[in-house]
């Protein structure tokens, strides 16, 4: 599901190679409306989502390089409480942390993604690239067991008034359960 591979690219280190690709695309499109729409071609995502996840990519085309960079490493990576990186919300630095990171890259492998070992396999963009390989339910499911610190570190950005809230909110609304049901 290339939306979900769309919002990994999205969270992660916005990189101006990546900046660059992303205007091209969506000026190819007509808009990021447009882009997003021609993007989710399973039409997973609902209309709002859709226009959030549009709205986050004109805030970023409409930055400077240099400042939307500056504002990522200051979101994510000097404020623990942005961690990406989601069992640091569940254990911190505890030992514990260790095995869940190796049942997480078991995890990947079991379903043949071997990623860059340097990696820490709880990196939402990480898992948002493992998750758009696979079936909805099966996505649906996988992200459930995030939702609890979706939702925590979605209220963390919000509070620190961040646009990458938006991007955590669409995430935790499709780690709910309850929306197959519907």
């Amino acid at each position: 599901m290339r939306t979900y591979k769309l919002l990994a690219v999205l969270l992660d280190y916005p990189g101006s190679e990546f900046v660059a690709d992303l205007r091209t695309a969506v000026a190819a499109q007509g808009g990021a409306a447009a882009f997003v729409e021609s993007v989710d071609t399973e039409r997973v995502f609902s209309a709002d989502e859709h226009g959030r996840i549009a709205t986050f990519i004109e805030w970023t085309l409409a930055q400077d390089q240099t400042e939307l960079e500056a504002g990522y490493v200051k979101t994510f990576d000097l404020a623990p409480e942005h961690s990406l990186h989601l069992t640091h919300h569940v254990f911190g630095d505890d030992k514990n942390r260790g095995p869940a990171l190796i049942d997480l890259s078991e995890y990947y492998k079991s379903f043949g993604l071997q990623h860059d070992e340097r990696e820490i396999p709880d990196y939402l963009p990480l898992m948002l690239e493992f998750v758009s390989g696979l079936e909805e339910t099966e996505a649906r499911i996988f992200l459930t067991d995030a939702t609890k610190v979706l939702k925590v570190l979605a209220a963390n950005l919000e509070k620190a008034e961040s646009p990458y809230a938006s991007l955590i909110r669409v995430i935790d609304n499709h780690g709910t359960l309850a929306q197959l049901a519907a």
